[in-house]
């Protein structure tokens, strides 16, 4: 529990409350949240989110907030898509009485489609001051995310909105005798129902129309047809009904010439990678950026570690090492990784040490991640390779021992305990001392859970990126071999032969040893491999969409 706050009050004779912050998540995707929102978790006490954006917030708000859930008191309500929010009133009252600050996250926007309206008056009728935070609503990114604009320079017509699971007769009627665009929030099982609904309130049936599902994220799918035809296309797709606590079906009825050009316009479903599960075979600190490059082309990822980091078995020499650092006998240190950074930061922090011990040291680095990890712990690398990202890499660029300019000739290298000598044996050909130290130990990495073994074993992802030889070796140890629909990827020639001595096939080869330029890679792949399907007439299906038994038309 975190720590309440005070509830004395600067005005004598004034009792203190907590304040509410009414927060709109966005239809989806995490990155629509505003900075506001973002500002704003961030100061939170008490998290109080509806279930389906409650991932989406809960990245930005302390370690110690509270987050009490939400139950659904009303199965009625909840099977007809209308937010439970008795439960709801009666938590943000109970946290903002003990004067906690209290967030309390909806899907969309709190005001269109929150329904956070009793909420608000309580709060009101109280003294609780509170504030609300718009967010993007469903019914206007979903639209976005598909391609479909709702307005075009000289449509004079409005934009209707209409919730099909709670609108009246009176509703239909009005909407179905409007010209206008009308964008309806829905259910796979009702969106034929309304279509009929317009329809036999005056909306022509060859009225176009464009659905969509699983808006603004990964899952997202978008059909278009006509309210005459929407039943059928449904039927011919076998297109199952939504799943509990599904977000709300969005469909656009009427004529709009933008929306006739969808396939230009739809950004979103065309990323080279869209909705594809790729297998990140390292850890999410190691993993992080390319992740998130990932998810820019529209992907999935899914961190996998393969090796465990652990202390050497005899420390001393570590530690020697590092007491020779501050007393000044080494020119040079080497890091060839993020985990040798890693074991010398904590090391320092051991001794009670910072980054001014590495004063007057030149200092290496192999990768633009373990660049990195070093500018993070306070230290800029004078020497990172021009060309290779690798030992050999940084040998080509390493200066030869010069007595006269050098007035140290021995060089520090923390390293793992089943490296290569590559390294060693070229610094010592160009006449330098050096101390190979074991920084750190790899073992195996635990074996996933069995849903990701099974994925991975049963073609289960689409593609799976490895980043070195142990990577490849690892994973099939402790997962298995990924099923031979799955998109394989190295990194480079050495890892691909390994790949292809435990029996898969390799896709893709990156032209360059990078992280960044392997995932740049894989969306070439897969935005040819689309193009390709397209140019042929054919749907585009994932890779994994193709293996014996996959559902292919599973939307959610």
């Amino acid at each position: 529990m975190s720590p309440t706050r005070p509830t004395t009050s600067a005005f004598p004779g004034v009792a203190a409350h907590g304040h509410v912050t009414f927060l709109g998540a966005g239809p989806g995707d995490p990155g629509l949240l505003t900075l506001r929102a973002v500002e704003a978790l961030g100061a939170a006490d008490v998290l109080i989110a509806e279930p389906d954006v409650l991932d989406v917030v809960r990245t930005h708000a302390r370690a110690t907030v509270d987050t009490p859930q939400l139950t659904v008191a009303d199965e009625k309500s909840a099977a007809a898509g209308v937010p439970v929010i008795r439960d709801a009133v009666n938590l943000v009252m109970e946290a903002a009485r003990s004067g906690r600050r209290v967030v309390r996250a909806v899907t969309g926007d709190p005001g269109l489609d929150g329904n956070t309206a009793e909420e608000m008056l309580v709060c009101a009728s109280e003294g609780i001051p509170f504030e609300v935070v718009p967010g993007i609503p469903t019914a206007v990114g979903v639209p976005a995310y598909a391609g479909v604009p709702l307005r075009e320079r000289g449509d004079g017509n409005g934009v209707r909105f209409v919730d099909a699971r709670t609108a009246s007769a009176r509703c239909w009627t009005e909407a179905g005798a409007s010209d206008g665009i009308l964008v309806v929030s829905s259910t796979l099982e009702t969106v034929s129902a309304a279509a009929a609904e317009l329809v036999g309130a005056g909306r022509k049936p060859d009225t176009p129309l464009t659905v969509t599902v699983a808006g603004t994220t990964t899952r997202q799918r978008t059909w278009c047809a006509t309210l005459g035809t929407i039943a059928q296309v449904f039927k011919q797709g076998k297109v199952l009904p939504s799943p509990e606590g599904a977000r709300p079906v969005i469909a656009v009825v009427g004529e709009h010439g933008a929306a006739a050009r969808r396939d230009e316009l739809a950004w979103f479903e065309s990323k080279p990678l869209f909705g594809w599960r790729v297998l990140v075979p390292r850890t999410k600190e190691q993993a992080a950026s390319l992740s998130d490059q990932l998810r820019s082309y529209g992907a999935v990822p899914h961190e996998v570690p393969t090796i465990a980091v652990e202390p050497p078995r005899t420390p001393q020499q570590m530690e020697r090492a590092v007491k020779g650092l501050v007393t000044g006998r080494y020119e040079w240190i080497a890091f060839t990784s993020v985990n040798a950074v890693k074991a010398v930061r904590e090391k320092f922090e051991e001794y009670g040490l910072d980054a001014r011990a590495f004063a007057g040291i030149k200092v290496a680095a192999v990768g633009e991640q373990t660049a990195a990890s070093l500018v993070e712990f306070g230290v800029k690398p004078d020497l990172v390779p021009s060309g290779e990202q690798s030992a050999a890499g940084l040998l080509e660029d390493w200066p030869p021992y010069d007595p006269v300019f050098d007035p140290i000739d021995r060089v520090f290298l923390p390293r793992a305990d089943i490296a290569t000598e590559t390294l060693v044996a070229g610094l010592i050909e160009l006449g330098w001392e050096v101390d190979d130290v074991t920084a750190y130990r790899t073992v195996r990495a635990s074996p996933p859970p069995a849903d990701t073994r099974e994925a991975i074993k049963g073609g289960g992802f689409d593609a799976v990126l490895f980043t070195s030889s142990s990577t490849v070796r690892n994973l099939v140890g402790i997962a298995g071999k990924p099923h031979n629909v799955t998109v394989i990827a190295c990194i480079g020639p050495a890892t691909a032969k390994t790949a292809e001595e435990h029996g898969l096939r390799v896709d893709v080869l990156s032209p360059e040893p990078s992280v960044s330029k392997l995932a740049e890679a894989l969306a070439e792949y897969g935005a040819a491999r689309r193009e390709a399907a397209k140019e042929a007439g054919e749907t585009v299906f994932r890779p994994s969409e193709r293996r014996p038994g996959a559902r292919r038309r599973r939307t959610t």
